[in-house]
């Protein structure tokens, strides 16, 4: 059926079902086990060489570089990092800008320019899935000049950039 559909085609219908399953939920694997991710991945590496007709044997990595798919565990990062992005920049929704609140320096620095986050300590694992702890630490591990984008085209056009680069 691969063979009938265009390659623009098969890469939208692959988004459409595929990729918007494994991204349901997706802010709950934050931090989640190696061994959770490795699940996730093998159907979207198998879509990858599904879209790109390619067989079981060839490294997935270079066709979602090329389908420009982040694997899963960036994937997440990047859902969690352009939601706290949209929290700080519209405060809305109004119940996760209650969860987060911006970090304030004990004196003057001159890295005061960057938003910051506070995060709350936890003592367990599960407890650092909350997006109150999540978004201030994923938000905190980005690049300043990621941080202090002015537009959600422009953060998610770096911040993907920025992901690639990591994967």
């Amino acid at each position: 059926m691969r063979s009938l559909l265009s390659d623009n085609l098969a890469q939208t219908v692959a988004c459409s079902i595929v990729a918007s399953r494994l991204d349901y939920c997706n802010a709950i694997l934050y931090s989640a086990p190696a061994n959770t991710f490795d699940v996730l991945q093998r159907p979207q590496n198998n879509l990858a060489r599904i879209v790109c007709q390619r067989g079981g044997r060839t490294d997935a990595k270079l066709l979602l570089r090329s389908l420009h798919w982040l694997p899963v565990k960036q994937r997440v990062t990047y859902k969690m990092a352009t939601l706290t992005f949209k929290v700080l920049s519209s405060s809305m929704p109004t119940h996760l800008n209650d969860l987060i609140q911006p970090a304030v320096p004990v004196r003057p620095l001159r890295s005061s320019d960057v938003p910051v986050l506070s995060a709350a300590r936890t003592r367990t694992e599960f407890a650092r899935r909350a997006f109150s702890v999540a978004a201030p630490h994923t938000w905190n591990s980005l690049p300043s000049d990621i941080r202090s984008c002015n537009t959600l085209h422009t953060f998610t056009k770096h911040l993907k950039t920025h992901l690639f680069r990591q994967s």
